[in-house]
């Protein structure tokens, strides 16, 4: 079950979820030719190419968590912030979570490495109407925490992304009450690498607010 409170003209109140289908969008940039041409780099690499742009990843309920501390398997993961669109009863509202991602399984499988790490949503949820005309100006941010030092890992405007009704219409499911879709992410400053702690952040410069998701990563040792 997660809990949101929810904001809503000027109002706030509390609400429990229980998922009922949890999709990952992934390639969601808006300039096609250079998805493509990351999608050429990474394949040299060893990543599987996705099957379409966007594509939209089926991944469990079970995976979704509001922790403040993820257990993760080995070095080989970390967090990408995301702008999360959740289907509650009286409508769609917008949130912020991470997609925690293993590199490692990456490379032999997308879906399979989505399915493998938890998939983080922050507590705050505004409705998404509220936005919707503004979401180009929406600010997404990720901070990390390495060597003991906070550094800035992602920042961009909401613009370099499709939005939500652009997403839902392609993504092959009716969104009922239950329904929460991760929406992509932006490039990492520096380049993906793990971190002990990750911070993913929504700034909404029109309405004056920001919302965020936060947690410890603890790695567990990979015995053989």
């Amino acid at each position: 079950m997660l809990v949101f409170e929810r904001l809503s003209s000027g109002e706030t109140d509390w609400s429990e979820l229980a998922p009922k289908a949890l999709i990952v969008a992934g390639w969601t940039g808006r300039d096609e030719k250079a998805l493509r041409h990351h999608i050429e780099e990474l394949a040299a690499i060893g990543v599987p190419r996705p099957s379409s742009v966007p594509v939209f990843y089926r991944i469990s309920t079970a995976n979704l968590t509001q922790t403040a501390h993820l257990e993760v398997l080995g070095l080989d993961t970390s967090g990408e912030a995301e702008p999360v669109v959740v289907a509650m009863h009286d409508g769609l509202w917008l949130g912020v979570g991470s997609d925690h991602t293993d590199r490692k399984l990456e490379t032999m499988g997308i879906a399979l490495s989505k399915q493998f790490c938890a998939k983080m949503v922050g507590k705050t949820l505004w409705r998404l109407d509220e936005i919707a005309g503004h979401w180009d100006q929406l600010i997404l941010r990720a901070y990390v925490t390495i060597d003991g030092k906070r550094l800035k890992y992602q920042e961009g405007p909401l613009s370099a992304m499709r939005n939500p009704s652009d997403l839902m219409s392609r993504a092959g499911t009716e969104f009922v009450a239950g329904t929460v879709m991760f929406c992509g992410t932006l490039g990492a400053i520096g380049g993906i690498r793990p971190a002990a702690q990750f911070t993913a952040l929504i700034e909404d410069p029109v309405l004056g607010r920001e919302m965020s998701c936060e947690y410890d990563v603890k790695v567990l040792p990979v015995v053989r």
